[in-house]
């Protein structure tokens, strides 16, 4: 396995709690693209987004800045991955 290999499956890995936890709050949902607006296609709505920000501190272990983040980190998995999820 070559090094991009590892790095997409490590992502993968990374990524698979949160599209865990978008697929059973959004069952007809079948494909998440990295680039899919989550909060325009209403993936995630108001009411769940603070149990979404404590699902992202439990990964990433450590409490967000609320106040110092923008609502558009959190709009689809590429971006979570690059703000929050990178190793």
């Amino acid at each position: 396995m070559n090094e991009a290999t590892v790095n997409e499956a490590t992502m993968d890995d990374v990524i698979k709690p949160v599209v865990d936890w978008l697929r059973e709050r959004n069952p007809t949902v079948e494909e998440i693209p990295e680039d899919l607006d989550l909060i325009e296609n209403r993936l995630i709505d108001s009411l769940g987004f603070m149990e979404f920000i404590l699902l992202l501190e439990d990964l990433i272990g450590r409490e967000l800045q609320l106040d110092r983040i923008d609502v558009d980190q959190f709009r689809t998995l590429r971006s979570l991955k690059d703000h929050f999820l990178e190793g």
